[in-house]
């Protein structure tokens, strides 16, 4: 097996499970929806926003980008847009997770990423935890565009 056929191999592995990681988060939210608006409300509300008007629009918008990006990484020909936007999710989620916590001086909230399969607050833990997920992202990235070998004849 030579190194590009792994890479391959490891460029798919990577694109159906963070499919997959998309797919369940998006899921997990809509099982405890009303419990997942609670928890953007309380996130809207520490930053001083009007969360009775953007508590369900913010819901709706996150859960929603969750299964487009899920859909567009199993597409072959959108795969690349959705590493794109996965990463920006990802570096949003860590960005304003850190903001929160430092920036707000927020108390530890539990964020509901996961619905209520894995627990996490937000913080240092979880802006590393979504880091750490551009790792798949990239090797997705850069490896759409890698195509196995054709062979030609006469």
């Amino acid at each position: 097996m030579t190194v590009r056929a792994i890479f391959r191999i490891a460029v798919q592995l990577c694109r159906f499970g963070l499919a997959a990681l998309f797919l369940v988060t998006a899921g997990a939210k809509i099982w405890i929806l009303k419990e997942f608006v609670g928890k953007v409300a309380e996130l809207l509300s520490s930053m001083g926003m009007n969360y009775e008007r953007w508590q369900w629009p913010a819901t709706i918008a996150v859960i929603a980008a969750e299964i487009v990006i899920a859909l567009l990484l199993i597409v072959p020909r959108t795969m690349r847009w959705g590493a794109i936007l996965a990463g920006l999710m990802l570096v949003g989620f860590s960005v304003f997770a850190l903001y929160y916590v430092y920036g707000l001086h927020g108390e530890p909230l539990e964020c509901g990423c996961f619905g209520n399969i894995i627990g996490s607050q937000l913080g240092l833990k979880t802006a590393l935890r979504n880091l750490v997920l551009l790792v798949p992202v990239v090797i997705v990235f850069f490896g759409a565009g890698v195509r196995s070998p054709t062979v030609r004849e006469g």
